[in-house]
């Protein structure tokens, strides 16, 4: 039942045939921080020159999701240019929440009411399902939060960076920061980019490290301060100057990746690395492997090298910096089996 409820509220910004933008209705409430937040990041203001339809990203642990829609001439809103519809939310599930929004769009064109969306919002707060004739059906339940997840393009990833990738990997292995850069007109491509780097470490299932879309404004930044680890994505250039906010800098149009001053010798490469990265890269010379798989593959070698490290453990299961110097592994290996010994509750504190 919990899926029910995973709805915190809804809100709608319109833009007028003055030009002005103007929050119209919320429901149950949105607090001003939010609505100038939502009013920011909708593409409203920004005319035809960006205009996205549907982007999401997270704030202070809830989901937002914002749907936009341009207005015509059968819609029942003689008023309005365009509207943004957002949705807040606990749970990551921007498929889940895209046909939502349609749906209660549609119902808002139609009617020109917001009480519409309204009865739509509360079917699925209560009931968890929605079903409209004219506008679509709708369940939670068709939704499940792994197919959110494995919609994940390891694939391209890879394809685009080639053996770099495993400096990715790593820091994802190791709880770094990673921020994602693609330009204003490549905000979809930033989303999918940043929504698949988990799958990295599909074995953690945490997705709430992901920040899809981040303003350099102070709200933003210092919500992301307070976390030690993340994928924060980027539309401002300006980014690549601020290694104060990351350990791997992505930039996803140059297809560059590079390693923050401070984090080179915590992602110093070895063997071991180059392994796994030769791996990754023949991975998808397969013609026939599909997203599924590649993360699947992936995965398993993951699997496999925490196995590895675990037989390294000592007799009560923990793994001591000291154990491993016995091992006379090369530092690079060394130091990177411990920070992940760590990273996977391993050792002792």
């Amino acid at each position: 039942m919990a899926a029910l409820c995973d709805l915190i509220s809804a809100g709608l910004i319109e833009k007028d045939t003055n030009d002005d933008i103007l929050w119209t209705w919320s429901y149950p409430m949105v607090t001003e921080q939010q609505r100038a937040l939502f009013t920011r990041k909708c593409c409203l203001s920004q005319g035809n020159e960006h205009f996205v339809e549907f982007l999401y990203s997270q704030l202070g642990r809830q989901w937002y999701y914002i749907f936009t829609r341009k207005v015509d001439d059968r819609d029942n809103l003689p008023k309005v240019q365009a509207f943004s519809l957002i949705l807040l939310a606990k749970d990551f599930n921007p498929e889940k929440y895209e046909a939502l929004c349609q749906i209660l769009c549609q119902r808002y064109c139609k009617t020109g009411s917001p009480t519409s969306i309204l009865e739509v919002y509360l079917a699925v707060v209560t009931k968890g399902k929605c079903n409209s004739e004219e506008n679509g059906k709708f369940s939670t339940q068709d939704y499940q939060i792994k197919h959110a997840y494995a919609n994940s393009n390891l694939a391209g990833i890879i394809e685009v960076f080639g053996v770099e990738t495993i400096l990715i990997y790593t820091a994802l292995l190791l709880k770094k920061r990673i921020a994602v850069y693609f330009p204003p007109h490549s905000i979809q491509d930033l989303l999918q980019f940043t929504r698949s780097l988990p799958a990295f470490v599909w074995h953690r299932q945490n997705w709430n490290i992901v920040y899809p879309y981040v303003e350099l404004v102070d709200e933003e930044v210092d919500q992301l301060k307070t976390s030690n680890h993340y994928v924060a994505g980027f539309t401002d250039a300006t980014i690549e100057s601020r290694s104060d906010l990351y350990d791997v800098f992505v930039n996803g149009t140059a297809g560059q990746i590079s390693v923050a001053p401070h984090a080179k010798d915590a992602l110093a490469m070895g063997k071991l690395h180059k392994d796994i990265a030769m791996f990754m890269v023949k991975l998808i010379e397969d013609e026939e492997i599909n997203q599924q798989q590649v993360i699947k593959e992936v995965a398993n070698r993951t699997k496999e090298l925490l196995n590895n490290l675990k037989t390294l453990a000592e007799e009560d299961g923990t793994i001591s910096l000291e154990s491993l110097k016995e091992r006379k592994m090369p530092p690079a290996t060394e130091n990177f089996l411990f920070s992940l010994a760590a990273c996977e509750g391993l050792v002792k504190l």
